[in-house]
Parts: C-alpha cells; sequence; structure tokens
C-alpha cells in the first residue's frame, strides 16, 4: 500500500517559510497563510503565487485546515494583485 504525502499545517509553514515568509514553529495554518498574505500585501513574496498555485493542484493531498486557510487568506490577496 502507498500512502502519499499530505500538505499538512508544518508542510505549509514550510513551504511559505522557503519563499522567505517568517513565520514561527508550530503556527496553524491560518496563522500561516494570514503571515503570507500580509507579507505579500506589503512587499511581495516572489514566488507565492506559482506556490499556492502548485499545491491546489494537488488538494486531494491537503489537509482541509490548510485548504481552508489557502481559500480565506490567500487566494483573494492573490486575485486581487492580478
Amino acid at each position: 500500500m502507498m500512502l502519499a504525502d499530505l500538505i499538512d499545517g508544518d508542510d505549509f509553514r514550510q513551504r511559505l517559510q522557503a519563499l522567505g515568509v517568517r513565520i514561527p514553529d508550530g503556527a496553524c495554518p491560518e496563522t500561516c497563510a494570514r503571515m503570507a498574505a500580509c507579507k505579500y500585501n506589503e512587499a511581495g513574496v516572489e514566488g507565492l503565487p506559482e506556490a499556492i498555485h502548485d499545491m491546489l493542484q494537488h488538494s486531494d493531498e491537503m489537509l482541509p485546515s490548510v485548504r481552508q486557510a489557502i481559500d480565506t487568506h490567500l487566494l483573494p490577496r492573490l486575485r486581487a494583485s492580478e
């Protein structure tokens, strides 16, 4: 049996940190998304739209809390900047 890698809160936080968003360890997905959205709004985050697009391509492997955080905090900001 093969287990898929889930995009959980820790993975989500690590992906955002890799883009340069400062997020405290143990932050929940909502906090991560909120902090990334604020930084994106203030100074931009290079690669954030692409990273979110990539994660959404694997939404069947994403925990609901991560998906909800993206939908609530990041997608509106990313769409507003298009």
